[in-house]
């Protein structure tokens, strides 16, 4: 039944359509008879035919659509397909559509007026548009707004409005800053930066190019003048030296970070850099209505900064721009190098023998932000340092971040804190820092003292100790025994009183240096006695190259002698305190300092020196084997000549190779190993001089064991001179007259006659002194036979 139904109802369907068929397009059969079809509002068969914003007419078996007022179509006015209709800009179809001093505004289907900045309507809000055929005779008028009076204060309490055609613009008091932005109002500025920069750099003229060289030219490129003329008058300064005490430094560090939060967001660009000799410079900025997020960062060669821009902007008023930096100081750090007093405060260890000595490690930098409270951050800043000198952590040497704090006091001026800084990471090159407030940063290097203290002091204590006696007795030796007088023994003589004095200086105040003044006087001796020491062993080194070269001329005179013996190292030291009085003493040794190469004022001379006399060693070993391969050699003076070459080098090649191992001792990151070999060889030299020119010397031998008989038969006089007969005591007084007697022939280094002459010399020598001998042994035995 159901499917008999179906069939039913589809034949009367196509029945149906069979009569319209017959009627026609847009008609249907009714009754017999062909009516129109509304295809407007016929919506059985499918949506309406004309499609958005548009208006379907219907006619007579068909239709046609019209876009809606506001709306245009892609083809003809009448259509009949629809999604012909398109949205009319009417700001850009129609000049003047809002008429003068308006700012037209589009919208779907139609368009508003509004006045432009300062200017106002006499009605709110004006929208063309009218439907059908009739026009909007509504006119808008937009007439000049004076937005001075109308908004009181719009510039501040520290700007003046000026007035302007459709605009307005604030001028800012002095002290006061509107960073750029004309219409913002004026923020008074706590630091007056033109005076800042006037005080350190000593000229007025650039506090006055400061201020006027927005004048110049307009605005845009004032903030990269004002930028330019900072770091200008700030490199002057620089380059003057060191900078005197930590209140100019804490000085010049807010004056350039006041700068920068003042001129950075008047720059150009969002990001800008400049280098300069003493300084290197990034600012990134960011303007908007709304304060930018995300991460920034911003480095150079020596320092990197990363943070974010939320940290930048912080919790208060946001001023519509948001600024980031860092600067990076090139030559600072030596004038900070000193300033570890809050250092040392908050340091709980008691035992000074265990308490670090700092040195800076890095270059010094300024992070800043917009933000003025940078206090107590929300979110740490991470600052990541270059290191001075390639060296990793050890059980000796801690690196730790610090930042420049302000004196407590104005007169403290400022040092170097722990206070909110810690160490993230450090490896032998760079050392990343983690720190919650905003300031100057650096890192130090803590240097502890080397776990070998006591052995190395107890072989300091003596080593020196053994060696200053050895030195005293060659002192002795070389002033009290007239048979070696000679101007090699007068060298000798006072290359030993420089290391003595030297080494009594070393033993007594080399780590002293807690008192300033007391380890430069130190420091200032010992460069003066190692200089004379060394001055002393070149005087040697001429000396035997004129008793090789020059055979008849082997004698200096005292004068000269003295001259480059004393006179000249003290010139060297008198100059160098004068040019750099600072490098006498450092934090861990009273000498000279490394900066500025002070270190060289010493081991450049020392240098000069060692090559000197080698290239002297090399031309009398040269001229030796030249005169020992003749046909009449003169032996006798050629093995004296050649002991006194060998005794010279040695003696050069220990103090020459100490303060080898000197160079590496006294830097800062001196290893055990050198310190040990400092110490050894230190601990050698006087040692080594009483065992060559004492100990070995046939000459000093002989004098040395006559000296002692002459001693034990005195003793033995005193003892029997009283009770003995008038004979005895008198033949006691020709055997003390006959020993202590000296020959009239006075000590001589080298003969200068010819081998027969010296040979004939020898013997008399030899027959005089059998003669002596056998007249000594004669007024011996008389005296045994009279006691």
């Amino acid at each position: 039944l159901g499917d008999i139904w179906a069939l039913l109802h589809t034949i009367v369907r196509l029945y149906r359509n069979l009569e319209a068929i017959g009627c026609g397009q847009g008609l249907i059969s009714h009754q017999n008879k062909c009516i129109d079809t509304d295809e407007c509002t016929d919506l059985e068969h499918g949506p309406p035919p004309c499609g958005s914003y548009s208006t379907c007419y219907n006619t007579q078996g068909s239709f046609y659509c019209q876009c809606l007022p506001g709306f245009i179509s892609t083809t003809t006015v009448n259509f009949t397909f629809s999604g012909q209709c398109t949205d009319l800009n009417e700001c850009l179809e129609k000049q003047q559509a809002c008429g003068n001093n308006t700012i037209c505004l589009n919208t779907i289907g139609s368009y508003n007026c509004r006045c432009q900045p300062g200017f106002r309507s006499n009605i709110t809000n004006v929208t063309r548009h009218c439907a059908g055929e009739f026009i909007n005779r509504l006119s808008l008028v937009c007439v000049y707004m004076d937005e001075c009076n109308v908004t009181a204060g719009i510039c501040g309490v520290g700007g003046t409005c000026d007035n302007l055609e459709g605009s307005y613009a604030c001028l800012c008091n002095p002290g006061h800053s509107n960073y750029g932005n004309k219409k913002a109002h004026a923020i008074f500025w706590e630091n007056n930066i033109c005076l800042k920069i006037y005080v350190f750099t000593h000229n007025k003229n650039s506090c006055l190019a400061l201020s006027n060289s927005g004048d110049a030219v307009g605005g845009r490129l004032t903030g990269e003048i004002l930028l330019e003329n900072v770091y200008t008058e700030m490199d002057s300064f620089l380059s003057q030296g060191i900078l005197s005490n930590s209140r100019e430094v804490s000085g010049l560090l807010g004056t350039v970070e006041d700068a920068m939060r003042l001129i950075g967001p008047q720059l150009r660009d969002t990001h800008t850099t400049m280098e300069t000799d003493h300084t290197a410079t990034e600012l990134a900025v960011r303007r908007g209505q709304t304060p930018p997020t995300g991460l920034i960062s911003l480095a150079n060669d020596n320092a990197r900064l990363d943070t974010s821009w939320e940290t930048a902007t912080g919790n208060g008023t946001y001023p519509g721009f948001a600024l980031a930096g860092l600067v990076c100081y090139k030559t600072v750090e030596r004038s900070v190098n000193n300033s570890f007093q809050y250092l040392t405060d908050t340091d709980t260890d008691t035992d000074t023998a265990s308490k670090p000595s700092y040195q800076i490690s890095s270059k010094v930098v300024t992070a800043l932000v917009s933000n003025p409270a940078t206090e107590h951050l929300n979110q740490p800043v991470i600052l990541t340092f270059k290191h001075l000198q390639v060296r990793a952590e050890s059980s000796e040497i801690i690196y730790t971040c610090v930042f420049w704090s302000e004196g407590r006091v104005h007169e403290e001026g400022g040092a170097w804190s722990r206070r909110g800084c810690t160490k993230v990471t450090s490896n032998a090159t760079h050392t990343v820092c983690s720190c919650t407030h905003l300031s100057s940063f650096a890192v130090l290097m803590a240097l502890y003292p080397v776990k070998h203290t006591f052995e190395l002091s107890l072989l300091t204590w003596l080593g020196l100790s053994v060696s200053v006696v050895c030195l005293l007795l060659c002192i002795l030796t070389f002033w009290l025994c007239r048979f070696i007088q000679g101007t090699r023994t007068t060298i000798h003589l006072h290359l030993c009183v420089c290391l003595f004095i030297a080494d009594l200086i070393f033993l007594s105040g080399i780590s002293h240096t807690q008192s300033k003044v007391g380890c430069r006087v130190v420091a200032g001796l010992l460069h003066l006695f190692f200089l004379g020491s060394f001055s002393w062993m070149l005087l040697e080194g001429v000396q035997l190259y004129l008793m090789v070269v020059l055979v008849f001329n082997t004698t200096i005179r005292p004068l000269y002698l003295y001259a480059v013996g004393y006179v000249l190292p003290l010139a060297i030291v008198i100059i160098s305190a004068i040019t750099y009085p600072d490098g006498y003493g450092t934090t861990q040794h009273c000498w000279l300092s490394l900066e500025r190469g002070f270190i060289w004022s010493f081991f450049g001379p020392v240098c000069t020196i060692i090559i000197l006399n080698v290239f002297f060693f090399i031309i009398t070993v040269w001229r030796l084997a030249q005169k020992f391969s003749s046909l009449n050699p003169d032996l006798s003076n050629l093995r004296k000549i050649k002991v006194f070459t060998v005794t010279a080098v040695a003696q050069l090649c220990v103090l020459g190779t100490m303060w080898l191992f000197g160079v590496f001792q006294f830097q800062e990151e001196g290893t055990v190993v050198m310190t040990y070999l400092f110490t050894i060889l230190n601990s050698l030299q006087g040692a080594l001089l009483f065992i060559m020119h004492c100990l070995l010397n046939k000459t000093v031998w002989y004098g040395l064991v006559r000296g002692v008989c002459v001693c034990m038969l005195c003793v033995c006089v005193c003892n029997t001179m009283l009770c003995c007969p008038h004979q005895v005591r008198e033949e006691y007084c020709k055997l003390l007259s006959c020993i202590c007697t000296p020959q009239k022939k006075r000590y001589s280094e080298v003969s200068t006659t010819n081998p027969s002459s010296s040979q004939s010399q020898v013997h008399t020598h030899t027959h005089t002194h059998t003669h002596t001998h056998t007249h000594t042994q004669t007024t011996f035995i008389k005296l045994t036979s009279v006691l």
